[in-house]
Protein backbone atom coordinates (compact mmCIF):
# COMPACT_ATOMS: atom_id res chain seq x y z
CA UNK A 1 0.00 0.00 0.00
CA UNK A 2 2.84 2.02 0.74
CA UNK A 3 3.96 1.48 -2.85
CA UNK A 4 4.65 4.01 -5.46
CA UNK A 5 2.83 3.44 -8.70
CA UNK A 6 4.21 4.16 -12.08
CA UNK A 7 2.74 6.82 -14.73
CA UNK A 8 0.96 3.55 -16.48
CA UNK A 9 -0.48 2.04 -12.85
CA UNK A 10 -1.72 5.43 -12.09
CA UNK A 11 -3.20 6.02 -15.69
CA UNK A 12 -4.79 2.28 -14.98
CA UNK A 13 -6.40 3.34 -11.80
CA UNK A 14 -7.32 6.77 -12.74
CA UNK A 15 -9.52 5.37 -15.45
CA UNK A 16 -11.24 2.88 -13.31
CA UNK A 17 -12.06 5.60 -11.00
CA UNK A 18 -13.79 7.77 -13.86
CA UNK A 19 -15.92 4.64 -14.59
CA UNK A 20 -17.18 4.75 -11.28
CA UNK A 21 -20.27 7.30 -10.26
CA UNK A 22 -19.44 9.71 -7.98
CA UNK A 23 -21.18 12.59 -6.24
CA UNK A 24 -18.52 14.86 -7.45
CA UNK A 25 -16.31 15.30 -10.19
CA UNK A 26 -12.76 14.27 -9.96
CA UNK A 27 -10.80 17.16 -10.20
CA UNK A 28 -7.50 16.47 -7.89
CA UNK A 29 -7.69 13.08 -6.65
CA UNK A 30 -5.30 14.07 -3.59
CA UNK A 31 -7.89 16.35 -1.87
CA UNK A 32 -11.51 14.98 -3.31
CA UNK A 33 -10.72 12.01 -2.03
CA UNK A 34 -9.16 13.49 1.61
CA UNK A 35 -12.41 13.67 3.54
CA UNK A 36 -13.06 9.94 2.63
CA UNK A 37 -17.13 10.36 0.98
CA UNK A 38 -15.79 9.16 -2.63
CA UNK A 39 -13.70 6.26 -0.98
CA UNK A 40 -17.09 5.32 1.01
CA UNK A 41 -19.03 5.82 -2.83
CA UNK A 42 -16.23 3.47 -4.53
CA UNK A 43 -16.96 0.52 -1.79
CA UNK A 44 -20.95 0.87 -1.88
CA UNK A 45 -20.67 1.64 -5.76
CA UNK A 46 -19.02 -2.33 -5.75
CA UNK A 47 -21.29 -4.01 -2.37
CA UNK A 48 -24.00 -1.66 -1.59
CA UNK A 49 -25.34 -3.47 1.41
CA UNK A 50 -21.90 -2.58 3.33
CA UNK A 51 -22.03 1.27 3.07
CA UNK A 52 -24.76 3.52 4.49
CA UNK A 53 -23.67 7.36 3.10
CA UNK A 54 -25.63 9.49 5.30
CA UNK A 55 -23.23 8.62 7.60
CA UNK A 56 -20.15 10.00 5.66
CA UNK A 57 -20.72 13.97 5.38
CA UNK A 58 -18.43 16.20 3.04
CA UNK A 59 -16.20 18.18 4.61
CA UNK A 60 -12.96 20.43 5.01
CA UNK A 61 -12.25 20.14 8.50
CA UNK A 62 -9.47 17.45 9.65
CA UNK A 63 -11.61 16.67 12.66
CA UNK A 64 -14.64 15.31 10.80
CA UNK A 65 -12.42 13.94 7.60
CA UNK A 66 -10.65 11.76 10.42
CA UNK A 67 -13.91 11.01 11.65
CA UNK A 68 -15.48 9.71 8.03
CA UNK A 69 -12.05 7.65 7.36
CA UNK A 70 -12.37 5.64 11.13
CA UNK A 71 -16.26 5.13 10.47
CA UNK A 72 -15.66 3.80 7.27
CA UNK A 73 -12.25 1.53 8.34
CA UNK A 74 -14.57 0.37 11.11
CA UNK A 75 -17.86 -0.57 9.68
CA UNK A 76 -16.60 -0.90 6.17
CA UNK A 77 -13.10 -2.21 5.74
CA UNK A 78 -12.82 -4.61 8.68
CA UNK A 79 -15.46 -6.53 7.28
CA UNK A 80 -13.82 -6.36 3.77
CA UNK A 81 -10.66 -7.52 5.31
CA UNK A 82 -8.80 -4.44 4.23
CA UNK A 83 -6.85 -1.97 6.36
CA UNK A 84 -5.81 1.07 5.65
CA UNK A 85 -3.30 2.34 8.77
CA UNK A 86 -3.95 5.16 10.95
CA UNK A 87 -0.51 7.24 9.72
CA UNK A 88 -2.05 6.44 6.36
CA UNK A 89 -5.42 7.51 6.83
CA UNK A 90 -3.90 11.05 8.53
CA UNK A 91 -1.56 11.75 5.36
CA UNK A 92 -4.24 11.05 2.92
CA UNK A 93 -6.83 13.60 5.40
CA UNK A 94 -3.74 16.38 5.36
CA UNK A 95 -4.20 15.96 1.39
CA UNK A 96 -0.48 14.29 0.85
CA UNK A 97 0.77 14.01 -2.93
CA UNK A 98 1.25 10.53 -3.84
CA UNK A 99 -0.35 8.75 -0.50
CA UNK A 100 -4.39 8.41 -1.56
CA UNK A 101 -2.92 6.49 -4.78
CA UNK A 102 -1.35 3.24 -3.79
CA UNK A 103 -4.62 2.81 -1.05
CA UNK A 104 -7.26 3.36 -3.89
CA UNK A 105 -5.13 0.85 -6.10
CA UNK A 106 -4.68 -1.32 -3.27
CA UNK A 107 -8.93 -1.16 -2.76
CA UNK A 108 -9.50 -1.52 -6.34
CA UNK A 109 -7.52 -5.14 -6.04
CA UNK A 110 -9.14 -6.21 -2.66
CA UNK A 111 -12.67 -5.34 -5.01
CA UNK A 112 -11.23 -7.18 -7.93
CA UNK A 113 -10.41 -10.43 -5.59
CA UNK A 114 -13.78 -10.44 -3.89
CA UNK A 115 -15.67 -10.04 -7.32
CA UNK A 116 -13.49 -13.16 -8.90
CA UNK A 117 -14.56 -14.96 -5.58
CA UNK A 118 -18.34 -13.94 -5.48
CA UNK A 119 -18.56 -15.24 -9.36
CA UNK A 120 -16.47 -18.66 -8.50
CA UNK A 121 -18.74 -19.36 -5.37
CA UNK A 122 -22.08 -18.08 -7.74
CA UNK A 123 -20.81 -21.05 -10.30
CA UNK A 124 -19.99 -23.58 -7.73
CA UNK A 125 -23.77 -23.10 -6.34
CA UNK A 126 -25.09 -23.22 -9.82
CA UNK A 127 -23.58 -26.34 -10.18
CA UNK A 128 -24.53 -27.91 -7.08
CA UNK A 129 -28.05 -27.05 -7.47
CA UNK A 130 -28.27 -28.40 -10.85
CA UNK A 131 -27.42 -31.95 -9.49
CA UNK A 132 -29.83 -31.63 -7.11
CA UNK A 133 -32.12 -30.89 -9.64
CA UNK A 134 -31.20 -33.46 -11.31
CA UNK A 135 -31.33 -36.21 -8.40
CA UNK A 136 -34.28 -34.81 -7.77
CA UNK A 137 -36.05 -35.58 -11.20
CA UNK A 138 -34.39 -38.96 -11.38
CA UNK A 139 -36.21 -40.10 -7.44
CA UNK A 140 -39.51 -38.42 -8.77
CA UNK A 141 -39.17 -40.35 -12.44
CA UNK A 142 -38.44 -43.55 -9.86
CA UNK A 143 -41.65 -42.38 -7.93
CA UNK A 144 -44.33 -42.26 -11.35
CA UNK A 145 -43.18 -45.64 -11.86
CA UNK A 146 -45.39 -48.68 -11.92
CA UNK A 147 -43.61 -50.91 -9.53
CA UNK A 148 -43.26 -53.44 -12.02
CA UNK A 149 -41.23 -51.46 -14.52
CA UNK A 150 -39.13 -49.66 -11.24
CA UNK A 151 -38.14 -52.96 -10.43
CA UNK A 152 -37.17 -53.86 -14.43
CA UNK A 153 -35.52 -50.18 -14.63
CA UNK A 154 -33.11 -51.54 -11.40
CA UNK A 155 -32.03 -54.54 -12.47
CA UNK A 156 -31.00 -52.99 -15.94
CA UNK A 157 -28.91 -50.41 -13.45
CA UNK A 158 -27.83 -53.06 -11.84
CA UNK A 159 -26.68 -54.85 -15.33
CA UNK A 160 -25.07 -51.82 -16.72
CA UNK A 161 -23.04 -51.16 -13.53
CA UNK A 162 -21.60 -54.65 -13.54
CA UNK A 163 -20.43 -54.34 -17.19
CA UNK A 164 -18.82 -51.25 -16.81
CA UNK A 165 -16.97 -53.09 -13.54
CA UNK A 166 -15.92 -55.54 -16.26
CA UNK A 167 -14.73 -53.35 -18.35
CA UNK A 168 -12.76 -51.55 -16.20
CA UNK A 169 -11.24 -54.94 -14.94
CA UNK A 170 -10.64 -55.92 -18.87
CA UNK A 171 -9.27 -52.05 -19.44
CA UNK A 172 -6.26 -52.82 -16.71
CA UNK A 173 -5.88 -56.19 -18.13
CA UNK A 174 -5.45 -54.63 -21.84
CA UNK A 175 -2.69 -51.69 -20.12
CA UNK A 176 -1.22 -54.53 -18.29
CA UNK A 177 -0.05 -56.78 -21.75
CA UNK A 178 -0.03 -53.75 -23.36
CA UNK A 179 2.92 -52.85 -20.84
CA UNK A 180 4.64 -56.42 -21.36
CA UNK A 181 4.56 -56.21 -24.51
CA UNK A 182 6.06 -52.72 -24.87
CA UNK A 183 8.98 -54.18 -22.46
CA UNK A 184 9.06 -57.58 -24.74
CA UNK A 185 9.87 -54.66 -27.53
CA UNK A 186 12.59 -52.98 -25.88
CA UNK A 187 14.18 -56.54 -24.69
CA UNK A 188 14.52 -57.70 -28.62
CA UNK A 189 15.83 -54.81 -28.98
CA UNK A 190 18.66 -54.80 -27.25
CA UNK A 191 18.83 -58.39 -28.50
CA UNK A 192 19.28 -57.08 -32.24
CA UNK A 193 22.21 -54.44 -30.66
CA UNK A 194 24.05 -56.88 -28.85
CA UNK A 195 23.56 -59.26 -32.52
CA UNK A 196 24.69 -56.45 -34.79
CA UNK A 197 27.31 -55.47 -32.53
CA UNK A 198 28.52 -59.45 -32.33
CA UNK A 199 28.48 -59.65 -36.31
CA UNK A 200 30.68 -56.56 -36.63
CA UNK A 201 33.21 -58.00 -34.56
CA UNK A 202 33.14 -60.68 -36.56
CA UNK A 203 33.36 -59.46 -39.70
CA UNK A 204 36.56 -57.13 -38.06
CA UNK A 205 38.33 -60.71 -37.45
Amino acid sequence: MDRELNEEELQDLYAWIDNIPLSRPKRHITRDFSDGVMAAEVVKYFFPKLVDLHNYVPANSTQQKLSNWNHLSRKVFSKLNFHVPEETVKRIVLSTAGVIEPVLNALREMIQKKQECTAEHFLVCTACFLQVCEVQQTVQFHRDMEPVFQQMLQEKEQAVMALQETVEILQMKVNRLEHLVHLKDMRIEDLMRHLETYKAKGNTC
